[in-house]
Parts: C-alpha cells; structure tokens; sequence
C-alpha cells in the first residue's frame, strides 16, 4: 500500500462521472441524481426521490496509471421492519472494461422505512473507505460502478497517481427509462443489471432512468429525457402503473401519448423503442395494487401479491394483458408518421416458458440469470442487425 503522502486527490466532478444527471453538493459528500433539480422539486413521492438517487448505472470513470485507489462513500443503508435484511450494496471496478475487483460499505446512514405507516426516520452513520489495490501499473481505463440500489454519497477519492477524464468512447449514448426491474430489482451487482448487460453487448453508453416502482409516465420524467442529449431511446411501461393503480385505460392512452410527444420535443428522429412489459403471472390479468407478502419472511425472503380483482379489468383497471395490446396499437398508430419509432414486446425478453424455468424470486422482480437472459435478448432485438439501435454502417 502507498504511503498517504503519496495520494493524488481528485475532486469529485462531472468530468469522471458518467450515466447521471446531475450532482449535488451535500453535507455529506457529492450525491449523485438521475434526476434534474427542476425534476426533482416536482416529486410527489419519497418513493421516487430515494430510486432517483439511487445511482443505476452511474459510475466514475477515468485514466491512470495508479496501482492503489481509495473512494470515500457515505451509503444509505435501508431497512424495512419486518423484512429480511437487505445486502450491502456493491461497488465495482473495472480495468480496460474488464472486472478486476468489488467492494461494498458495511455501515453508513440507516433508512428505516415502515411499509405498513409508509414512514421513514434516517439515523446517520459513518464514512467508510472502499480500498482497491493491485492494479496493473500501465495507463488504464478505470470505472467505479456505484450501487445501483443503494443511495451513496461521495465523498473524497484517492490515487496513488494522477488520474484524467477519460477518452471519449465514440459510442452512441442510449438513454432508458423504465421501472424497478431496469433499476436493477434482485440483479446482485451493478453491472448485472439487465440495462446495464445489454449496453455493453450492444456498444452503448447508458444512461439508466430505471426508477423502482416509479415508471408512471410522469411528465418531469418525459422533460428530463427530452433535455438529455441521446443518441438511442426506449422507454419500458407498464408494471408500475399496473401494481401501484394507479390510473383507467381511459387515463393511460393519453398518457403515453403525452409521454411520447415530450421526448420527441428534443429527440425528433432518434431510434425510440416503446417496451411493453415481461411476464409476471400476478399481474397478467389481475389489476393492482400490489403489496408485499409477508408470509415468507420466516423463509429469508419477501413476496409480493396482487391485490385486484380480474373483473375489474371489464372497468378499465389495467392488467399486463391489457397495456400489452394498448402499447401495441398506440406504437402502430404513431409509427405511420414516425419512421423511427417502434415497438417490442416485453415477453419476447421474458415469457411464460422463461418463468418456468427462471420464476420470479419475489413474484415481480427477475433474478440474476433471468436479467442476462433479459439483457442477451434485447441487445439482439434493439442492437442487432435488423433492430431499431443497430450500427448506422451496417
């Protein structure tokens, strides 16, 4: 290990930051959004400002020849009363693209959030220090990749050499938006996010607006991916707005529309790709809402169920079934006067055949194996020859 005289540190910037919105300077580091401030005061919810913040897909990213990096966090642990335990968030760093080591913060700031009251208290903690050694001592490419569920403040970071922004990387930025399930919901570490895979096997830049049970056609959320700069973009709909019920088929057409119209404000002929949702028997024909299970906790785990009616659905609640055949006669209707808009159907990444053999852990979110399974068949869908965000010179 380095001697501490021989640290180089470097401020926490958007030069070496990637995949997030902005950064916020706090009492307890710099935070990074996936959200814009002028988002952000328009939040109904703490729902969606603690998914916000929490930093799917972000990573720091720079060029040195350094053998030892120290990153100073302050992470938000959360605890749910009743609950199992959830597992430290983890951090991973990549040399030239490849994995080379992970860390995790055992302590930090302590969220405890009741889902019964829906109320919170936070207890803070600590700042602890992440260590990565052994790296190879050549000019390299390093990534950090942050928790993509666990909200961390930033506080210092230390070379053993000087670093520099990165190179640009000359790949398209693809910009996505969707629910708890694009966050990265049961994925076990940063870069096994479906997003996340399927960025890297398509040879794309993301950014990840993936927002846990918060994809409810917000219209601050259709500016910010309006004002974005973006080269490719898809927006996945539909879980949330089925397990929160949160509005009628009546109310949900309009809707997307009005979503669809606001991104193509700033984006008039970029490849968008409107995303139904995967399979999740709960929901398929049950409307919402949906809520934890908690039978199961005595087994180590939580479960979600649906809490409708399928009856209802005859008076416009929404179900999967229902959104699927919206989404699809929505996408074909607009796509008369917008070539480069198009439209993928969310079993065709995850259906009944793959629930049965990869089930959802919890009932609604993927495990690991079904997010690569995920990530392998819309890389070849949107990235491949005949997809939507295939390479211009192919």
């Amino acid at each position: 290990m380095t001697s501490r005289h021989d640290w180089t540190t470097t401020p926490i910037s958007t030069d070496i930051l990637r995949g997030a919105l902005d950064l916020e300077r706090t009492g307890r580091g710099m935070l990074p959004h996936r959200l814009p401030a002028r988002a952000r005061r328009q939040i109904p919810d703490g729902q969606l400002a603690m998914a916000e913040s929490q930093p799917s897909g972000v990573r720091l990213a720079f060029r040195t020849r350094a053998t030892a990096v120290e990153l100073d966090v302050v992470a938000t642990k959360r605890v749910y009363p009743g609950a199992p335990p959830r597992p430290d968030g983890v951090y991973e760093l990549l040399v030239d693209g490849r994995p080379a080591a992970r860390a995790s913060a055992p302590d930090g700031d302590t969220l405890t959030i009741d889902l019964a009251s829906m109320t919170s208290r936070t207890r803070p903690g600590p700042v602890e220090t992440l260590r990565f050694t052994g790296l190879p001592d050549n000019e390299k490419d390093v990534e950090i990749w942050l928790p993509h569920d666990e909200t961390t403040h930033l506080v210092a970071l230390r070379t053993d050499a000087p670093l520099r922004s990165p190179r640009p990387s000359g790949r398209p930025v693809w910009l996505h938006h969707g629910s708890s399930i694009s966050q990265g919901s049961n994925a076990t570490a940063p870069t096994g996010t479906w997003p996340v895979l399927a960025a890297s096997l398509g040879g794309a830049e993301l950014i990840n607006l993936g927002f846990s049970g918060s994809a409810l056609l917000d219209p601050f959320t259709a500016r910010a991916m309006r004002d974005t700069p973006a080269d490719l973009i898809s927006v996945k709909i539909g879980i949330n707005l089925v397990n929160a019920d949160l509005m009628r088929l009546r109310a949900f057409g309009p809707a997307v529309h009005g979503f669809l119209d606001t991104i193509r404000e700033g984006h008039p002929t970029a490849p968008l790709l409107v995303v139904s949702p995967v399979c999740c028997p709960i929901h398929e024909t049950t409307p919402g809402p949906c809520a934890p299970d908690y039978s199961a906790t005595g087994e180590g785990r939580l479960r979600f169920v649906a809490m409708g009616d399928p009856a209802e659905s005859a008076a416009g609640k929404l179900t999967l079934t229902v959104i699927r055949d919206e989404l699809a006669r929505i996408v074909a209707d607009r796509a008369a006067t917008d070539p480069h808009l198009h439209y993928l159907d969310g079993l065709d990444l995850y259906g009944e055949s793959d629930h049965a053999e990869l089930p959802l852990p919890d009932d609604l979110h993927p495990g690991p194996a079904a997010h690569r399974r995920i990530a392998d068949r819309f890389a070849h869908r949107a990235f491949g020859h005949d997809g939507p965000f295939r390479p211009k010179n192919r």
